[in-house]
């Protein structure tokens, strides 16, 4: 199936007006459900509006995010994130956000395969084996690298946020003390 992960073309969603997607790949409808599961799979897509040809993968995409959230069982984005989210839009930062969270994830992303490429080992082939543990000292060393990044991004972006903050306008300067009279 044309889509996965590295191959040249990613699979064509086209979404009508009555707002029904259609997967031209295997020549079916599909559902928001469905699209998940195929992103879970390491499917690539990309979502068409079947009249204009407009590009539609970001709305859908981010319905697709609201309606995990809207089930209950994990959400994700915890209520600070979307408000400090919706207060990057329109301000000065804006441009920055989105590389910097690919980066962040990108980065997330690496150590969770390297978490779990260390379970593998610890584990062995087997599984779980009666009385091994898992090395603490692997986990650790990944949280430690998280966290290091996490910082050395936060710094580096910290310069740009702490000039704009959630309202979108730049912080005043703070104004010097003033001077006494007998330091004159």
């Amino acid at each position: 199936m044309a889509g996965k992960k590295g191959s040249d073309k990613p699979v064509v969603i086209k979404k009508y007006a009555n707002r029904r997607l259609y997967d031209t790949g295997r020549s079916s409808y599909v559902t928001l459900d469905d699209l998940c599961e195929m992103i879970k799979d390491g499917y690539e897509f990309v979502v068409y509006d079947a009249k204009s040809g407009d590009d539609l993968t970001r709305q859908v995409l981010t319905q697709i995010i609201v309606e995990q959230e809207s089930k209950g069982e994990t959400n994700l984005l915890p209520v600070n994130f979307l408000r400090q989210l919706i207060g990057f839009y329109g301000n000065g930062v804006s441009p920055l956000v989105p590389n910097f969270l690919e980066q962040t994830f990108g980065m997330f992303t690496k150590n969770q395969e390297q978490m779990k490429e260390q379970m593998s080992k610890s584990l062995g082939p087997l599984g779980q084996q009666m009385g091994q543990i898992v090395p603490l000292q692997a986990f650790e060393e990944i949280a430690k690298q998280n966290m290091a990044m996490f910082e050395n991004a936060m710094k580096a972006f910290g310069n740009f946020v702490a000039n704009f903050p959630v309202g979108g306008k730049p912080t005043a300067q703070p104004e010097p003390p003033p001077e006494d009279e007998e330091d004159k």
